[in-house]
């Protein structure tokens, strides 16, 4: 209890806040932990849907006669 309360006094208003990334830009540590975290499960949707895409365009296409309308 008594590391918290010298910690509390030298740190002064900015204890309890999160950490920024870098001091001048507004973004948490937490916040950017997130926005990796959206942006891999974006990717990984992109390639599963790219890959039914290109089943469908290659396989189920040709397969109905959709190559003879070129």
């Amino acid at each position: 209890m008594g590391e918290a309360k010298r910690r509390k006094t030298s740190m002064g208003e900015k204890y309890g806040q999160e950490t920024r990334i870098l001091p001048w830009v507004p973004i948490t540590k937490t916040q950017s932990e997130q926005f990796v975290q959206w942006t891999t499960k974006g990717a990984w949707i992109g390639i599963i849907l790219t890959v039914i895409a290109w089943i469908t365009i290659r396989f189920i296409g040709p397969a109905f006669g959709w190559w003879q309308v070129v």
